[in-house]
């Protein structure tokens, strides 16, 4: 599945209220390092932050975890699954 496909289902599923689930790899531009893949069985998509707030918002997806309520965000590229469709970068 093209991993911009992927994530125009994962808006729509969330602007309905619905979740979904996503596997990525984990990667800090901070620290500059990974902590591996990440998988997150029920999310939902939240308001992105601006480039003000963050410099890769335009490359970033605000999700919330819907089985910890904890909050998170993964870089798109590294979107490795979605609702266990591998994904690819085209």
């Amino acid at each position: 599945m093209d991993l911009y496909e992927a994530i125009a289902q994962m808006r729509a599923i969330s602007e309905r209220g619905g979740t979904f689930s996503f596997t990525f790899m984990s990667y800090s531009d901070d620290k500059g390092k990974s902590n591996g893949v990440v998988e997150v069985a029920h999310a939902r998509l939240r308001k992105q932050s601006t480039v003000e707030k963050n410099r890769n918002a335009d490359i970033m997806l605000n999700y919330v975890n819907l089985d910890t309520l904890e909050y998170g965000r993964c870089y798109q590229p590294l979107l490795m699954e979605f609702n266990n469709n591998t994904l690819e970068l085209k």
